[in-house]
């Protein structure tokens, strides 16, 4: 039975995707291939001869000619309806249960207006070094995957959170559009829990894994300073020693990827300047 005919609605899955013509690229996704039996809103990135549609009343489609992660992310938080969302890519595989995890953690956690959740890789292995469930603070943010993020959809309306454009793939800065959400959240007061269940797989070699990379150098480096100002500077430092020891950079390249950081924060400032950003 489809989702859309059943009286406790309550879970919508808000999935960005790319250049789809056909509903079939969903078959992956779910236990069983099952995608005819959830909420979905699908924000299709594409161009006017690749147009997406959908004969289901649950699965919603938006065809969009806007490029950008976090463009498609805010569309879909303008147009969502589902009590509680789902954050979700193309690349992922859900767990069998993982509806039922997410509705039970927000029954058991009424307060709560934020849940992210733990994944595995394809392998079954724990795609990060995961805490028991917890409330989130700064730093644990960090640890957070877009794609286990969920919410009460009234509780980010209420307080005009969206994703920050400057940031995400497709962006000036191709990185940190999740965590710059949930700072968001918390500086809004919002309150966000981690809930140590696994929701989904994913691959391993994510777009967050190469830490050494020029455009996550660059992207990090403009984080810092939004965050800590002239300190910015000092965490770009010790961000390049911290990856220089797990071997992602070498000694040699370490000036070089020193200069890709303050072009990162070069740029951010510009942005400060022109009004486009905030600190």
């Amino acid at each position: 039975m489809s989702n859309a005919t059943k009286t406790n609605f309550k879970l919508e899955i808000l999935l960005s995707t790319m250049n789809r013509d056909s509903l079939d690229f969903l078959v992956k996704l779910f236990p069983n291939g099952s995608y005819e039996n959830y909420n979905l809103l699908i924000i299709n990135q594409t161009t006017k001869d690749c147009l997406l549609t959908s004969k289901h009343s649950n699965i919603r489609v938006i065809n969009s000619f806007v490029k950008g992660l976090t463009n498609s992310r805010n569309l879909a938080l303008e147009n969502a309806i589902g009590p509680i969302c789902l954050i979700a890519d193309d690349d992922v595989i859900y767990h069998s249960n993982f509806e039922d995890v997410i509705i039970k953690s927000f029954e058991t956690n009424t307060e709560t207006d934020v849940i992210t959740f733990k994944m595995k890789d394809f392998e079954d292995r724990d795609f990060k070094m995961y805490t028991s469930s917890k409330w989130h603070n700064l730093e644990s943010l960090k640890q957070v995957n877009s794609v286990t993020i969920t919410f009460k959809l009234n509780s980010i309306n209420a307080k005009n959170i969206t994703f920050n454009t400057n940031f995400g793939l497709g962006a000036t800065f191709k990185t940190a559009d999740e965590y710059i959400f949930l700072r968001d959240c918390l500086k809004a007061n919002l309150k966000l829990w981690f809930q140590s269940d696994y929701i989904l797989f994913h691959d391993f070699n994510s777009s967050g894994r190469a830490s050494g990379s020029d455009r996550l150098v660059f992207a990090r480096s403009a984080v810092f300073y939004k965050y800590h100002g002239f300190k910015g500077y000092l965490k770009l430092v010790h961000y390049l020693f911290l990856i220089k020891q797990k071997e992602f950079i070498t000694s040699k390249e370490f000036f070089r990827k020193f200069k890709v950081g303050l072009r990162g924060i070069s740029t951010y400032k510009k942005l400060l300047k022109s009004g486009q950003e905030t600190q």
